[in-house]
């Protein structure tokens, strides 16, 4: 299986990133709880600026 260089939480749909007096807080708003932007889960769902690099790119969503 070919591994997508565009799947990481950072370039999900749901993916929040929030400063706060603590630093950086990354939250993914459909699995409910912290994630990092370099974590990868199977419900991504890549932003639309990501799916137009990848249809240049010539790389898949899967």
């Amino acid at each position: 299986m070919m591994k997508n260089r565009f799947h990481c939480c950072a370039t999900c749909i749901h993916f929040q990133a929030n400063k706060t007096t603590r630093g950086m807080v990354y939250y993914c708003e459909r699995l409910g709880y912290e994630t990092k932007p370099t974590y990868v889960f199977n419900c991504w769902e890549p932003k639309e600026h990501v799916l137009l690099l990848m249809s240049k790119k010539g790389s898949d969503k899967k």
